[in-house]
């Protein structure tokens, strides 16, 4: 369940017909790309923008995946993305999720991913201060 002492950015959207398998359920790998989009509308909602990070010459490079896999959602489900800070670190993040059912909140996916700040050159960096200022709010 998406947590009520902290910032929740909400992105809502159809499931289209490439992210589902023959049958018309939305294939695994669909959802780490929920997660992403969820991530990125995080990101846009806290007032900064990943290819902005990137500019500045940081990547998130990903460390780790994780995802529960609840109930299918099918071809034409409207879907909303839930995701959150759930750690911060100086030099890395762990963001929170949930897919659910736009129209009844049934959960289907849940899940986490762990980030590593670098830089273009490959090398571990400190978090943006202005990424960094999350943790508090």
């Amino acid at each position: 369940m998406a947590p009520t002492d902290r910032f929740v950015a909400e992105t809502t959207f159809h499931v289209r017909y490439a992210e589902t398998d023959a049958m018309g359920i939305v294939h695994h790998a669909s959802y780490i790309v929920y997660f992403e989009e969820g991530r990125s509308n995080y990101a846009r909602q806290r007032g900064s923008n990943y290819a902005d990070f990137e500019q500045g010459g940081h990547y998130l490079a990903v460390s780790e995946v994780n995802a529960r896999f609840v109930k299918s959602a099918t071809y034409g489900k409207q879907v909303t993305v839930r995701c959150w800070l759930d750690e911060m670190k100086s030099r890395a993040l762990t963001f929170g999720y949930e897919v659910v059912d736009a129209s009844s909140g049934d959960v289907y996916v849940t899940g986490h991913t762990r980030h590593i700040c670098i830089t273009h050159d490959g090398h571990v960096a400190q978090l943006p201060e202005k990424w960094r200022a999350w943790a508090g709010t």
